[in-house]
C-alpha cells in the first residue's frame, strides 16, 4: 500500500466490554495511510484505510489477546486490496453503490470498489452501463422494483443476483431487462431474486435461474466445493485457503487413533470434508436446508466415504448419536453458539476443540464456559482488511 502521510495520534480511552477491552484505531497510536478509495468516509464499509495495514492486523492481534486471555497468537494476512469476491450493491437514483456512511437509506454511487478483485469490478461494470435507468427501489417509499445486483466472482466462477421487489407492477419489463443483459454479460451464472417490499434482504429461496447455474464452484486446499449462489461462503479465497490448511495442519498433530470427527455449523461441507482422510468417521451438522444439499453432494464430487451431513438445529445436538473419542471443529455465527449446544460438548468432552470464530467478543464469552480445556494455540486470519472484522482459531485440548 502506498503510503503518502503518517501522523501521530493520541492514544484515547478504550471501550470496555464484558471486562475486556477492545481498541478501535482511534484508540491507538499509528500512522495513518492513504485511503486508496475515493469513497472513504462516505461510503459505510471499509472505515479502517486511513490505518496502515500493519497496524491494523496488530490492533485486531490486540483485542483477540485480551478477549481470550492468551497472548500467544500467530498472525496471517494477504492482500490488503483487491481481495472480497462477493458485495450487495444496491439500486438508486442515477446510481449503484452501497450505503452512505451514518445515513443507510442514502445510497454512494461507486463505479469501482478497491477491496474488490479485478472480476468483480468488470461485472460491476457491466451492469452499471446496461442499468443505467432503472425503475429502482424507494427504500422510504417501499415502491419501485430493482433492489440489489448481488455480485460474486469466487476464482474460476462468477454470478450477478438481481434482487427485485416481489410487490412491484413492472416485473415483467425488469425480468425482460434482465434477459437481455445475460445474453452480452461475461456473468457466467445469473438469477433473478424476489424479496418483499417491506424486507430489507438481498437473498430469498423465491428465485430463478436466467443464465447458467444457482450455484458457484470452487477449490479449496484440492477439494471441490458447490455452494448456493445465495448462499454463505468466505469472501476471501486466498485466505480461507491458508485457514483451512492450518486447521488441517492443527489436526494432523494429534494422536487420532480410532478418532471421529464433528463439523458444527459446517455449511457446505468445507471443515468437514477437506479433514475427512484424518478420521474414521465425519458427521457435518448445519441448520441451513440448502447448505447441507450441497455438503451432501460435496461428499459425493470429492469421494468422500466415511462422511455425513444432516440438517439440524444446534441447540439440538442431543438428538445426534456421536462416536468417542471425538474431535469437534465448530464455527459459529456472530451470535456464537447456542448454550445448550455449549451444554451438549461439554457432556461428550471431545478430546480436541478448535473454535472459529468471527466475532472476538462472543469468543471470548464462550471460551470461558469450557473450564475444562486449555487453549493450546490461537490464530488471527485477517479475512477482511480495512474493516475492524477478523477470523479467530482457536485451538482447545481437554486437560
Amino acid at each position: 500500500m502506498d503510503i503518502k502521510e503518517f501522523k501521530t495520534i493520541r492514544i484515547h480511552k478504550a471501550t470496555t466490554k464484558n471486562k475486556h477491552t477492545f481498541y478501535t484505531p482511534s484508540q491507538f497510536l499509528y500512522s495513518m495511510a492513504t485511503p486508496l478509495c475515493p469513497y472513504f468516509n462516505n461510503c459505510g464499509g471499509c472505515s479502517f484505510q486511513h490505518v496502515d495495514y500493519q497496524e491494523q492486523v496488530e490492533n485486531k492481534k490486540t483485542n483477540l489477546a485480551k478477549a481470550i486471555n492468551y497472548s500467544d497468537i500467530k498472525v496471517f494476512s494477504g492482500d490488503s486490496y483487491h481481495y472480497r469476491n462477493r458485495m450487495d450493491f444496491v439500486f438508486g437514483f442515477n446510481a449503484l453503490g452501497l450505503r452512505k456512511r451514518r445515513n443507510w437509506k442514502e445510497i454512494v454511487d461507486i463505479n469501482k470498489c478497491v477491496i474488490s478483485n479485478d472480476t468483480f469490478n468488470i461485472l460491476l461494470t457491466e451492469v452499471r452501463n446496461f442499468f443505467k435507468e432503472t425503475d429502482y427501489f424507494d427504500i422510504r417509499k417501499k415502491s419501485g422494483t430493482f433492489r440489489y445486483a448481488v455480485i460474486r466472482t469466487p476464482p474460476n466462477d462468477s454470478s450477478i443476483s438481481f434482487v427485485l421487489n416481489e410487490d412491484s407492477t413492472k416485473l415483467k419489463d425488469a425480468i425482460d431487462k434482465i434477459k437481455e443483459f445475460a445474453e452480452i454479460s461475461t456473468a457466467k451464472n445469473i438469477v433473478v431474486t424476489y424479496v418483499p417490499s417491506k424486507t430489507d434482504n438481498s437473498v430469498s429461496k423465491e428465485y430463478f435461474v436466467v443464465k447458467g447455474n444457482d450455484f458457484l464452484k470452487t477449490t479449496i486446499v484440492g477439494k471441490e466445493f458447490c455452494f448456493p449462489i445465495q448462499g454463505f461462503f468466505q469472501n476471501n479465497p486466498n485466505m480461507i485457503e491458508k485457514m483451512q490448511q492450518y486447521v488441517n495442519d492443527l489436526l494432523k498433530a494429534h494422536d487420532r487413533t480410532y478418532t471421529h470427527l464433528l463439523d458444527l455449523y459446517g455449511g457446505v461441507g468445507t471443515f468437514g470434508i477437506i479433514n475427512a482422510e484424518l478420521f474414521k468417521t465425519v458427521t457435518i451438522i448445519e441448520g441451513e436446508e440448502d447448505a447441507i444439499k450441497y455438503a451432501q453432494i460435496n461428499i459425493t464430487n470429492n469421494k468422500i466415504t466415511n462422511t455425513k451431513a444432516m440438517v439440524l438445529n444446534d441447540k439440538q445436538l442431543k438428538k445426534v448419536t456421536l462416536s468417542t473419542p471425538l474431535f469437534v471443529i465448530t464455527d459459529p455465527p456472530r451470535s456464537g453458539m447456542n448454550p445448550k449446544t455449549i451444554d451438549r460438548l461439554r457432556e461428550l468432552k471431545p478430546k480436541v476443540m478448535i473454535y472459529i470464530s468471527c466475532n472476538i467478543e462472543q469468543l471470548g464469552k464462550d471460551l470461558v464456559k469450557f473450564s475444562d480445556y486449555q487453549i493450546k494455540s490461537a490464530a488471527l486470519f485477517d479475512l477482511f482488511p480495512q474493516t475492524p472484522h477478523t477470523e479467530a482459531v482457536i485451538e482447545l485440548v481437554l486437560k
